[in-house]
């Protein structure tokens, strides 16, 4: 699979990578050994950056990693998890709390180090203690080799600006906003090319809305978006593409993004992904389909606390 450079790192990661967030339960019930075998198949087909997070399953992602892991070369796959986020209520980036969960995330996986740890959701919290307790508390880490880069994740776009306009990051990590229906990421790239940040995306799906499965319970998609992303599907349906494959294929083609972050517990899912990739996308496919979701282009939630979102869009 083909990769690309992630900033100043040196990291080469593939255009797809493999999300644990699944193998946590965070979208439905998993078999066990599908489970672990879509990772396995993930590092077969060359999705060799793996991403997770203790939040994921409360810890339930980690483990399985571990189990998946198991007798796999550390230096054929690169590793990434998170710190910050417990429960979806719950939230601790103090100091000692950094130390003791990059110890717990390599103890649970089974590992000495990690390639990349994020500051996890930090749009929850009074993102000035991320700027002055938790990333110079990574950065003291970081020294130790127990972690090789760290970054901020999170879905406002707001809070990259926050914090690099403040301390230098090596990579950064945003979800949903590289999609079909949502490119606001790509408007943040000059800016974070100027601090020479390493770019991740993840969810080109936005957890089901550009796909034809049924929608998690959690989902914040108002019904007018339901509705119009179901008419977008429709028409790549009569098109005779799922579109899925298109959304997939779109956040990939950007070549600005480092990688697209993607995960399933089901094997064959990771196989028709890693295919997808490898085929044309159909230009005037993305042009028909966006115009269908041009009266919701860049539409998006609050997540964490108002102040730490974007200014809503003039009505």
């Amino acid at each position: 699979m083909q990769q690309r450079v992630l900033g100043r790192t040196g990291l080469s990661l593939p255009l797809l990578s493999f999300g644990a967030s699944s193998l946590g339960q965070e979208f439905r019930a998993v078999d066990l050994n599908e489970a672990l075998r879509s990772v396995r198949v993930a590092l077969d087909l060359g999705m060799n950056f793996i991403d997770t997070s203790p939040f994921y399953g409360r810890g339930t992602s980690e483990c399985l990693l571990g189990f998946a892991l198991r007798g796999v070369p550390r230096d054929s796959y690169l590793l990434g998890s998170k710190l910050g986020r417990y429960d979806s209520a719950h939230f601790d980036f103090s100091a000692k709390r950094v130390i003791e969960s990059v110890d717990v995330s390599l103890k649970r996986m089974g590992v000495d180090h990690l390639d990349i740890m994020l500051c996890h959701d930090i749009e929850f919290v009074d993102m000035r203690q991320i700027v002055v307790e938790t990333l110079p508390t990574l950065r003291k880490i970081q020294q130790s080799g127990k972690v090789r880069f760290v970054g901020i994740s999170g879905y406002p776009m707001n809070i990259f600006r926050y914090v690099l306009d403040q301390v230098p990051l090596d990579v950064v990590l945003s979800y949903n906003h590289y999609t079909l229906q949502n490119t606001m990421f790509a408007d943040l790239v000059p800016y974070l090319k100027s601090k020479r940040v390493g770019i991740m995306n993840a969810a080109p799906f936005s957890a089901r809305l550009l796909t034809n499965a049924e929608l998690p319970k959690w989902h914040k998609a108002t019904p007018e978006v339901r509705a119009i992303c179901r008419r977008a599907a429709e028409h790549c349906a009569r098109r005779g593409v799922d579109i899925a494959q298109l959304a997939l294929q779109f956040s990939i083609a950007n070549p600005d993004m480092t990688t697209c972050i993607v995960g399933s517990a089901n094997p064959e899912n990771v196989r028709q992904w890693a295919n997808w990739a490898e085929l044309p996308l159909d230009q005037q496919l993305v042009s028909e389909v966006q115009q269908i979701l041009a009266p919701i282009h860049n539409w998006f939630y609050i997540e964490g606390r108002p102040e730490n979102n974007d200014p809503q869009p003039a009505k």
